[in-house]
């Protein structure tokens, strides 16, 4: 078996480690509005209504902005695309701090959800390029994790900036954090077309692949045909369940400790780090389940699916309780339990995308994947908020979620099957000639 070089494994540290610190930037980010949702409202005279759309626009944003995004990063590579993203989205998240109508605030989140687009279909690629397909596991369950450490630190982390300096200044901050960071990937890291590899490295990045080698560059028809792949589709919609319970905690759970459960902003910064505990178990682990199954035989795809479809119906099935029990402390266990159950998912979709597409389709799986997600999730606040104006209760805003969860399940139990990843490239082929 090849051996992996001391220089392919400060590749593999260093990609990993600077995609992990920018999906922390980019999931702090993200949390500025939920953590500030209550000062937001009052300042500007927003009902919840009104705040599910602010919520919604950056998702809606970051949704139709995955499609082009992934046929971008794999003609341009993820070095230039992140790296752009990652410095427009800090300034983005900069400007809104100083906005002062809702019309302004909604630009600002409409141009960080464009900017944001590329994280994870860029964090895909990365790992497709430079981790063998036997050890791809570990790196994206640490690397999606970051979307989970980022909301457990961000409610005591921005709470306190919030506390000490107002939300105004915390959004500034946590702009100019990110454009360090994005300087700080744009100089050290490089695309593995970049580099030269020694004929030892080839061999170990390529050992278990089911590809042919790889061409440089995407065609047109290559990506038209993505489309019609089943596993697409399959991989679209069940992700919509995995978002929309993912975004609805993320955007509403202060919201909800504050208005449902009579806590105090001081005390709900706290508590919600707790669900984001285990929802960081969830995902962290899910890598490792991944590799392990995939070693004890199961196929690929198989190795992802399954994880994916349990952690969905166990979010299901804590959520419904979550709604309905008068305790405050088994509500925060059930939706801790929720939380580390649909991570669980969240990364186990992400594992499956390094797994179902050959490299230079990688980011534009990923990111069909992520528009469905997003598409789905945009939902969440706005029904949410609905919901909440109309009952004055999160009960039925939480079944929804439950639901949709339970049937993304099912989607892909029965859409999502087992293929070589070069199909895609092959059917492509075929209509070309």
């Amino acid at each position: 078996m090849p051996q992996k070089s001391p220089r392919l494994k400060r590749i593999q540290t260093i990609a990993i480690a600077f995609l992990t610190i920018a999906g922390i930037v980019n999931y702090l980010d993200r949390s500025t509005l939920s953590i500030a949702n209550h000062s937001v409202a009052q300042e500007l005279h927003l009902n919840g209504a009104q705040m599910g759309l602010l919520l919604s626009a950056f998702s809606l944003a970051y949704a139709f902005s995955q499609l082009p995004v992934g046929a971008l990063l794999d003609r341009f590579g993820s070095r230039a695309m992140l790296g752009l993203g990652l410095f427009v989205w800090s300034l983005a998240q900069v400007a809104g701090g100083f906005i002062v109508t809702l019309n302004h605030f909604l630009t600002a989140r409409v141009v960080l959800g464009i900017a944001e687009a590329p994280l994870f279909p860029a964090g895909a690629k990365v790992i497709h390029e430079w981790f063998a397909v036997r050890e791809r596991g570990a790196p994206t369950g640490t690397f999606v994790s970051s979307s989970t450490i980022a909301p457990m630190i961000a409610p005591p982390l921005l709470t306190a900036l919030m506390l000490s300096f107002g939300w105004r200044p915390m959004f500034i901050i946590m702009g100019v954090l990110g454009v360090f960071v994005a300087i700080g990937w744009y100089a050290v890291y490089r695309n593995r077309d970049q580099v030269a590899l020694t004929a030892g490295e080839t061999a170990w990045l390529e050992d278990g692949a089911q590809e042919a080698p790889q061409k440089k560059g995407l065609s047109f028809a290559e990506w038209g045909m993505l489309l019609k792949l089943r596993n697409t589709w399959g991989m679209i919609f069940g992700f919509m369940g995995v978002i929309y319970m993912v975004w609805l905690y993320l955007t509403w759970l202060p919201g909800y400790l504050e208005n449902e459960r009579h806590l105090s902003i001081a005390h709900t910064g706290w508590l919600v780090a707790i669900p984001y505990v285990f929802g960081t178990i969830g995902m962290a682990s899910s890598g490792y389940i991944a590799d392990y199954l995939l070693k004890r035989g199961m196929a690929p795809i198989r190795s992802r699916k399954w994880p994916l479809c349990v952690g969905l119906i166990g979010a299901a099935a804590f959520t419904v309780p979550a709604a309905y029990t008068p305790s405050t402390a088994l509500a925060i266990t059930y939706v801790s339990l929720a939380m580390m159950f649909v991570n669980l998912s969240s990364g186990s979709a992400w594992a499956l995308v390094s797994v179902a597409a050959p490299r230079h389709l990688v980011a534009s799986l990923g990111s069909m994947q992520n528009f469905g997600g997003y598409l789905g999730g945009s939902f969440a606040p706005v029904i949410t908020g609905i919901v909440v104006d109309q009952t004055h209760s999160f009960v039925n805003a939480l079944l929804i979620s439950a639901a949709v969860a339970f049937a993304a399940a099912f989607v892909y139990l029965l859409v999502v099957k087992e293929v070589a990843p070069q199909s895609a490239s092959q059917e492509a082929a075929a209509q070309l000639t």
